[in-house]
């Protein structure tokens, strides 16, 4: 028997702008604890959805896990699933779950989440009705606006990646994400041209509550998944090109989305 755990309740549980830290805490760190004890004194395999949120502003997005404690999460999602991958640790039970640090996860059903969906959906929401995608400027002088990267990961590619789990015995803690770091820029292109239609981006002043907690870079080191799937230990799963996942998405699953 398996229990995988992600958060109890409302899409405000996965909101990185959360601000009810008692809201969070319960449904996100206490119910996940609940579920762990059970499975943990029930020999039962337990596997939970941490987050790329609890790496906060890192050098690099490494899984192993004595770099666990030198994690700084920049909000109050991160902080509470941080809180959980730390308490197996503590418990020194990390080497008898699953914990997986899931990135910047798109794909097909993700309509009830609202500001919190893919930019994926949102892109094709605006270009669609209004031919343009407005991105953040941006707040690092690294960075010209709209170059900020993020690691995407199709959630097809993703489920796959989680499910290889259940079929193997291989615990601790493991970043789901696709390796590859994209910019916003190219994420837009991606789906004008699936969409068929003439590029046009704007830039615009970021929110300021995002302002204080963003990231201008993510990409996940999956070295110690690929060991595994070099090794045999876990499934070799199928790996989605950004133009690959985007077209698929848009073209099968949004568009002629009728709420739009």
């Amino acid at each position: 028997m398996m229990f995988l755990s992600g958060c109890k309740g409302e899409s405000r549980s996965s909101s990185t702008v959360a601000s009810d830290g008692n809201y969070l805490q319960k449904n996100n760190y206490e119910f996940s604890l609940r579920l762990a004890e059970y499975a943990l004194q029930n020999d039962h395999r337990f596997i939970y959805a941490s987050s790329a949120a609890t790496y906060g502003v890192a050098d690099n997005f490494s899984d192993r896990h004595e770099r666990l404690e030198e994690l700084h999460p920049l909000n109050l999602y991160g902080y509470n699933k941080h809180m959980v991958d730390l308490w197996f640790l503590q418990q020194g039970a990390i080497d008898e779950v699953v914990g997986l640090k899931y990135f910047n996860v798109f794909g097909p059903n993700e309509y009830h989440k609202g500001r919190m969906g893919s930019m994926v959906m949102h892109m094709t929401k605006h270009i669609l009705n209004e031919g343009v995608v407005r991105l953040f400027k941006s707040t690092s002088e690294r960075y010209k606006d709209g170059e900020q990267c993020r690691d995407f990961i199709y959630v097809k590619q993703a489920a796959e990646m989680t499910c290889s789990f259940l079929e193997s015995d291989c615990t601790g803690i493991f970043n789901v994400g696709s390796g590859q770091a994209t910019s916003w820029n190219d994420l837009a292109k991606a789906a004008f041209k699936a969409l068929q239609k003439k590029e046009h981006i704007e830039y615009f002043d970021m929110p300021q509550d995002l302002k204080e907690h963003y990231l201008s870079y993510t990409c996940a080191d999956m070295s110690k998944y690929l060991a595994l799937v070099e090794e045999g230990a876990l499934t070799k799963v199928r790996q989605y090109s950004i133009e690959e996942a985007v077209a698929e998405y848009i073209q099968n699953y949004l568009i002629g989305y009728k709420r739009w």
